[in-house]
Order: C-alpha cells, then structure tokens, then sequence
C-alpha cells in the first residue's frame, strides 16, 4: 500500500484496499446477485420445485406479488376517502405495496442477470410482454391512488426532481426478504 497518497485520490474500488487484492463488486452488482438468489431461493420454495430452466412469466409475476407483501408504499384502494390525495392529512388502513420503481428496477436486474447465467435472451422471462403489462398496470394503479399522474424522466440536467410524485424517494430502498 502507497502510504504516500492522499486519501482522495484513491479510489473505493481501489484494490489495495483488500487483502485478497480483489475488486469488490459495484453496489448494482451485489443488489443484482441477492435480487437473483432470493428469486432462485422462491422458486426453490414452490410446490413443485420449479428450476431456473422451466421458468416463465408466471412465475416472475407470482414472485412480483409475493414481494408485495414486504412493500413500504401505501396505495389507497378505491374505497378509502383518500384515494386519489397526493397528501392525505390521517392515517389509513390501505395496504403497503412495492412501489412501482422497485419493482421496475427489480426486473431490470434480473432480466440481466438470467442473460448472466446463461439464459438464452429469447426465452428471458423477465423481458415478456405479460411482465411489461403487469410492471405498466402496477405503476398506473399507484398513481391514481395517489392522484398524481407519473410524467417520463427528462434525461440530462435539470433540478432532480423528475417523476412528479411529490414525494422524496418512491421507495427504491424498501426492502426485499431474503432467504437463509
């Protein structure tokens, strides 16, 4: 280790930093690699089993429901006086959900890491029209409920507050259950 440089100019990935004098993976690669081993872990946990090889969309849209259940968003129902409200003054007893960009990354992660370890694109689950739909409905859903309509990110510069939503982070950090 070069005891002569300043702190700044090294790099995180720096590998000196590791006796192994491996690089340790990015932080979309670690999220990506637990994303891909809970899937694995649910399909595992099905009656049946079903292996990596025999996967489709229902079984992506079977866990993308499962998840759901772990979610950090509170999506109104059409019952609920505050549906529709951006900011509802009161507490509620609708359901917490994923939010819709979580999920939306989740897919995005594991479409790459099923190409990853050696499915075939053509067959990717992850990328079928069903899950589109689904990933589509989800995101219209929650912002009806919460009476914002999402607008497209604008690409480039701009003052960091794209989606419109009103709200700081639309849950990108809720959590995901992880198997032991």
């Amino acid at each position: 280790m070069d005891r002569g440089r300043v702190l700044s100019e090294r790099s995180p990935r720096d590998s000196t930093d590791h006796p192994s004098g491996a690089v340790p993976p990015s932080r979309y690669e670690s999220q990506k690699r637990r994303d891909w081993n809970t899937f694995g872990q649910f399909l595992r946990n099905q009656q049946p089993p079903v292996g990596l090889a025999d996967c489709s969309s229902n079984q992506v849209l079977d866990f993308l429901r499962y998840l759901d259940q772990f979610g950090k968003t509170k999506v109104h129902i059409h019952g609920c006086i505050f549906y529709g409200q951006p900011d509802p003054p009161a507490p509620c007893s609708c359901p917490l959900r994923q939010a819709w960009g979580s999920l939306d990354a989740l897919i995005g992660r594991l479409r790459a890491a099923y190409e990853e370890n050696g499915g075939p694109p053509e067959r990717n689950p992850f990328a079928s029209g069903a899950i589109r739909i689904y990933l589509r409905e989800v995101k219209e859903r929650q912002a009806r409920a919460r009476g914002i309509p999402y607008k497209k990110k604008k690409r480039g510069g701009g003052s960091g507050s794209c989606s419109g939503s009103g709200t700081p982070h639309d849950g990108a950090n809720s959590s995901i259950v992880r198997f032991s």
